[in-house]
């Protein structure tokens, strides 16, 4: 996996209010979409929809991770990566993460979540207040290697609940806007 600094990593997000690059009308519609990506998803796929964990388990986060959680370089917390699917195919590769003081303050399990939504958890709970969109093309090298593509969009937000800080990353994957793209036909 490659690390970028924290300079870097904070340059390389950006808020809507930064983007400076023609983003098409359909791509930034996703990506800066406010509601819940699992419902729409559910709805794309015509309730074909699934959650496949890849990894879940406590490991030292990101540089880019840690600053926007507010918390030291190379902090231990809980990652959790997971494809969200339509029709069985990968549509979206989500990276959550949290800082282990940040949940056994919080009091949320994510090691119980199995294939269920983080997301869905995160919009049915009206506590947590989403923090605002970021977008990047997001780095190859943080993506597993069967879905490893250059030029990927990717967006995050930070929930807080209660000194709680979750940090969510999905990335839009090429099956997602082919499927996104045929519903539009």
């Amino acid at each position: 996996m490659s690390y970028e600094s924290p300079q870097a990593a904070a340059v390389a997000w950006l808020a809507y209010s930064q983007l400076a690059t023609n983003i098409d009308q359909h791509t930034h519609d996703w990506l800066f979409d406010e509601g819940s990506l699992t419902r729409r998803l559910t709805r794309l796929s015509g309730g074909q929809f699934s959650v496949t964990p890849l990894f879940e388990g406590w490991q030292p986060l990101r540089d880019d991770e840690c600053l926007a959680l507010g918390i030291a370089p190379g902090a231990e917390g809980w990652v959790r990566e997971v494809y969200l699917r339509g029709h069985g195919l990968p549509w979206v590769f989500a990276r959550s993460v949290a800082s282990r003081q940040a949940l056994e303050r919080g009091g949320l399990d994510l090691e119980t979540l199995g294939s269920r939504s983080l997301g869905e958890l995160l919009f049915c709970d009206q506590a947590f207040i989403r923090h605002p969109i970021e977008v990047r093309s997001y780095p190859q090298a943080w993506l597993p290697a069967e879905v490893a593509h250059d030029g990927l969009w990717g967006r995050r937000s930070r929930f807080e609940r209660d000194g709680l800080d979750l940090l969510v990353a999905e990335v839009f994957l090429p099956a997602l806007w082919q499927a996104a793209k045929e519903e539009n036909r």
